[in-house]
């Protein structure tokens, strides 16, 4: 073994390698994605039943759920599922040894997924052969605490490690004084067959973070994974960490995403995450499964703190990441989490008692940083949290409202900020362009009566530009806070203002965006996606406003690559530090162009989902989809694109394997 950090010409093999076995894959996809529609024959059938069949009279683990079907069970099925007439039949033998689902039709899209993106057995071997030419090749040491698993679990968990293609591996298990015999008979029979399997046996019982403490204690490897003793790994698990290592050494903490597997061996219910993410963080457990940990720092803030027994591993990470932003997610499915009556993954209410932890583990976080914060449970959504920050930055925040005409919307959206808004210390800056109805002058002149100093018009007659009417309200204030708000809103959650200060008093943010519902309660943002329809497009567009979203999207803080301006608050000096929007961008893609230099300034950009606005979108100019937008749309299109087309490929919050066709956060299968 190797523990030396990789060198230049290493990493030229390694990439030579590495886009060997990725181009294998990308070629194979189309095929194994046009045999799996195979799957709704006969023949498939016939599969799924011979699987259920071994596994009823114990020919086979669990680990045969996940491995490719052999070629004699093939030669077997195939004899059997002769097609009838007009049936199309099987493909060959010869190009059978893909790993295909056992259980589900492969109209889940899951499984279609899991034809083009689950590594082959040809695959494993391909990796080995990676993995022994990698110049750097760390000792992980994989910590798994124990108490009463059941047997079948426990073989499993041990047998899905022992399967790793990255040999380079410790399994570090300590049991929690477990009483049924079959543990201790189970884990000495495990050190006994291979001497990287060592374990510890506690004498008497301290809940889960005092025996992964205790596994903890035996650990030797530079870096530290985690794993439950009821599930499984993917068999390159450890490979896909190494490689990243091999590619980014100095990376502290990496994560993966997850699937759950029930007690029948189906996969099913996959979590593609976003990169680090860290308000996200903040709202919910969401790293979770794979994690792996440099150990140094793990043990340099003390490991696993008992007081926080059912969120310990959130609490940990919380801890971990004051210490380092060296963070990497490996969108690969590499652990899964498996279903049965007392895990987590079976439902909320097997571990109640977690839920308080991870509240109590985020307010002494946020203490500890010196951003304290009541951390509120969100009602219904056991799990998931918002932080309301307690406001130590107070100031002016100036509304900024660009219109024209349409009165009857103004005043609507004027009224909602009066009547509605707890926060006292605003102004409002109309900025209005070329209104020429007597309507509109009796509301403005109005409004100036009734606020005096807190109400300002600016006048601009030209061309409506947004961008420009932004900009111009924005050099009309002095205030430290900035709201950009559409004429077409209305304010609905009262302390509004309060919630958007609370994240953009914090240096480290940048655009601050809200939930915005249509009248009929259809949602209409809940954050930008990069990329989604082609530029940018909303998450989740068009759903019930009450949706909790893709998991639990709409009810957290999120992090977003853009939020809309119809409703988006920033600090003065943020956005005159960036430039403000580009007046080039006359209408559409502004607001996402200005979070985007946001992003490139080091700020990041973030949803509330409990502030709503209602919005009649484009009420006052119309859709972009409109034959006279058309030519205008698509310049501005391309100049998003022009400047910020790598971006837009790749946003980092919104996994690349699901599907930017769909604003339903839906599996990409093709």
């Amino acid at each position: 073994m190797n523990g030396s950090r990789p060198d230049v010409a290493p990493l030229e093999r390694l990439e030579d390698l590495t886009g060997a076995l990725e181009s294998e894959r990308s070629r194979l996809r189309k095929a194994r994605y046009d045999y799996a529609i195979v799957d709704r024959s006969r023949f498939a059938r016939l599969r799924s039943t011979w699987f259920l069949f071994k596994h009823a009279l114990g020919l086979g683990g669990a680990r045969d759920q996940f491995a490719a079907v052999s070629r004699p069970e093939l030669a077997f099925l195939t004899a059997a599922a002769s097609p009838a007439s007009g049936e199309a039949a099987p493909a060959p033998a010869a190009s059978r040894d893909a790993a295909l689902p056992v259980h589900a039709p492969v109209a889940d899209p899951y499984e279609r997924w899991r034809a083009a993106n689950d590594p082959r057995p040809a695959d494993l071997e391909r990796m080995r052969e990676i993995a022994a030419a990698l110049a750097y090749r760390p000792l992980i040491s994989i910590i798994m605490p124990t108490y009463e698993t059941p047997e079948p679990l426990l073989l499993d968990a041990i047998r899905s490690v022992r399967d790793q293609v990255y040999p380079h591996w410790e399994l570090c298990i300590a049991d929690d004084a477990s009483p049924s015999p079959h543990v201790r008979r189970i884990l000495d029979d495990a050190a006994a067959r291979d001497h990287r399997i060592r374990v510890v046996y506690r004498s008497e019982n301290g809940h889960i973070s005092q025996a992964s403490n205790s596994a903890l204690a035996i650990a030797r490897g530079e870096f530290v994974a985690l794993l439950d003793h009821d599930d499984l790994l993917s068999p390159d698990a450890l490979f896909e960490n190494v490689v990243l290592l091999n590619r980014h050494p100095d990376a502290d903490m990496i994560y993966s995403d997850e699937d759950k597997c029930d007690e029948s061996g189906r996969r099913r219910d996959p979590f593609f995450k976003p990169d680090w993410s860290p308000e996200t963080f903040l709202s919910k457990m969401y790293t979770c499964h794979f994690g792996v940990y440099r150990r140094s720092i793990v043990e340099r803030i003390g490991g696993f703190r008992a007081e926080f027994d059912g969120s310990q591993d959130y609490d940990l990470v919380l801890r971990f990441t004051e210490h380092t932003d060296r963070i990497h997610h490996l969108a690969r499915v590499l652990y899964h989490w498996r279903i049965h009556a007392a895990s987590a993954a079976g439902g909320t209410a097997a571990k109640p008692y977690a839920y308080v932890a991870a509240q109590e583990a985020l307010t002494e976080a946020l203490a500890r940083r010196g951003e304290p914060a009541v951390v509120q449970h969100v009602p219904g959504y056991p799990g998931h949290y918002v932080p309301r920050f307690e406001i130590v930055a107070p100031g002016r925040v100036a509304i900024v409202v660009p219109t024209r005409d349409r009165s009857e919307l103004l005043d609507r959206a004027l009224r909602s900020i009066v009547n509605v808004t707890t926060y006292r210390d605003w102004e409002i800056v109309v900025v209005d362009d070329g209104s020429a109805e007597e309507a509109t002058r009796q509301l403005l002149v109005a409004y100036e009566a009734e606020l005096g100093a807190r109400f300002r018009v600016v006048r601009i007659d030209e061309p409506f530009n947004f961008s420009r009417l932004v900009n111009a309200g924005v050099a009309a204030t002095a205030a430290p806070y900035v709201v950009l708000l559409n004429n077409d809103t209305e304010i609905v959650t009262p302390d509004w203002l309060e919630a958007m200060v609370e994240q953009c008093q914090r240096p480290q943010i940048g655009a601050v965006g809200v939930k915005l519902v249509y009248p009929d309660g259809r949602l209409q943002h809940g954050g930008v996606i990069l990329g989604l329809g082609g530029v940018a497009g909303h998450g989740h567009y068009g759903e019930p406003a009450g949706s909790p979203g893709y998991y639990g999207a709409l009810v957290c803080l999120n992090n977003y690559s853009a939020v809309t301006a119809a409703c988006m608050m920033v600090r003065r000096a943020a956005y005159l530090e960036v430039g403000g929007f580009d007046e080039e961008l006359v209408i559409a893609y502004n607001d996402v162009d200005f979070c985007l230099k946001l992003g490139a300034a080091g700020y990041r950009n973030v949803y509330l989902p409990h502030v709503t606005v209602l919005h009649v979108e484009s009420a006052s100019r119309g859709s972009d989809l409109s034959a006279s937008n058309e030519p205008r749309n698509l310049m501005e299109q391309a100049i998003v694109l022009t400047r910020w087309g790598p971006s837009i490929q790749r946003d980092p919050y919104f996994s690349p394997h699901l599907s930017l066709r769909h604003s339903s956060y839906t599996i990409a299968t093709s």
